[in-house]
């Protein structure tokens, strides 16, 4: 079955830097499963996805466009270090989720004021994609109806109870 629009897709996955150094895969874990052309992964990664069925393995290079965007310049922004009740805590690579949900790093703290990176850290870099298609199903009408994959038999999603 190629993997269409609304298809419930098990893929296993190893994502790595413009290095080479692995940053993130799924190996060793259950696989990635999600509800196809809705937008729950990057774009680059959806479109080398497209018609590919069980079985198929390749490697993909996205550019920043097709992933998580360009480095926007004005999500870079420095404010005081006294907007903060936890200054001890501050240092340069924190990460921490705002009120409003966005999710800011620190990038220099310099003359009591602090800089923050609004990007998302993937933001302006291509990423290499090792891929294989471990499952590819029709999604149910409940999870077509609510966007989302549901646990099914066996917890990639396929109909074989003993799959991981």
């Amino acid at each position: 079955m190629a993997i269409l629009k609304d298809s419930v897709v098990s893929i296993h996955y190893t994502l790595r830097d413009e290095k080479g150094d692995v940053m993130d895969s799924s190996q060793g874990a259950n696989p990635l499963q999600f509800l196809f052309g809705r937008g729950v992964v990057i774009k680059g990664l959806e479109n080398a996805l497209a018609d590919k069925a069980v079985g198929d393995s390749f490697n993909v290079k996205i550019p920043p466009e097709d992933a998580y965007g360009l480095e926007v310049m004005e999500n870079i922004q420095t404010v005081p270090i006294s907007q903060f009740q936890e200054k001890d805590k501050l240092a340069v690579g924190t990460r921490f989720q705002l009120n409003d949900g966005a999710v800011a790093e620190v990038t220099k703290i310099e003359n009591e004021m602090v800089s923050l990176d609004f990007n998302h850290p993937l933001a302006g870099k291509t990423l290499d994609f090792d891929v294989s298609v471990e499952a590819v199903r029709d999604a149910s009408p409940e999870e077509l109806e609510q966007g989302h994959v549901q646990e099914k038999e066996g917890s990639c999603g396929c109909p074989d109870p003993d799959c991981n």
